[in-house]
């Protein structure tokens, strides 16, 4: 994704849910000239982002703690880069207005997250363990925490908040690990974290990881995530 940027080296440019910073240290590596502004909505992230970089870039690298879709943002941006991170926004059409009038006239978009069948067969498991006895008291009615657009909605919605040049796909992008313990691990970091908060202690989070992790021992290939990737790129017009 970054490859295909081809950034002139002295543009502005927002990391739209970046994290700990490391894709933001690519970016300003591509931006000799330029700056990079980091946005996560964990205050914990913005501040561990700004520990690691500020040290290499002074103040071309800068970082807010935010809400995607109520960003302190009007025309300030050359382009807004994402990875991993819209699927958390469960608004679409409220997300992408808000990138769009962060964007300054001719400014561009380049995302991927989470999207179409991504992670089915986990969801599947997860909503039937959280319906189980032992779970129901404090996840039977817990909503997915994720937004999963197909090509047509995500077109649909960046249309509707002004973009053009809207280009959207789907990659089919398995995560495999090599045992139970990694991909108990894994939920716990990347996928889970939001349900598992909701469970009363550590036995009961690490009951309901083993016994997805016990599931997934008899797939084939076993301990697979069957990730679906959204790739996406629009234009501000001028």
């Amino acid at each position: 994704m970054l490859k295909g940027l081809q950034l002139r080296g002295d543009e502005r440019v927002l990391d739209a849910g970046c994290g700990t910073g490391r894709l933001t240290r690519v970016l300003l590596e591509n931006l000799p000239e330029g700056r990079a502004v980091g946005v996560d909505l964990s205050r914990n992230m913005v501040g561990h982002a700004q520990r690691n970089l500020q040290p290499d870039f002074g103040g071309r690298a800068q970082f807010v703690a935010a809400d995607l879709v109520r960003l302190p943002f009007q025309e300030s941006f050359d382009g807004i880069f994402s990875t991993a991170s819209f699927h958390w926004v469960l608004d679409h059409e409220l997300l992408f207005r808000n990138l769009f009038e962060a964007l300054r006239p001719g400014g561009w978009l380049l995302g991927q997250c989470g999207g179409g069948p991504n992670l089915k067969r986990l969801r599947d498991r997860v909503r039937d363990l959280s319906d189980t006895r032992e779970f129901t008291e404090w996840l039977g009615t817990f909503p997915e925490p994720w937004f999963f657009s197909d090509t047509e909605e995500c077109r649909i919605n960046l249309l509707a908040a002004g973009f053009h040049e809207i280009e959207t796909s789907l990659e089919s992008a398995p995560v495999a690990v090599t045992s139970s313990v990694q991909f108990e691990e894994y939920l716990r970091t990347f996928v889970l974290h939001r349900h598992l908060e909701l469970l009363p202690n550590t036995g009961f989070r690490e009951r309901f990881t083993w016994q997805l992790a016990e599931a997934a021992a008899e797939d084939d290939p076993p301990w697979t995530l069957d990730y679906w990737r959204l790739n996406l790129r629009a234009r501000r017009p001028l």
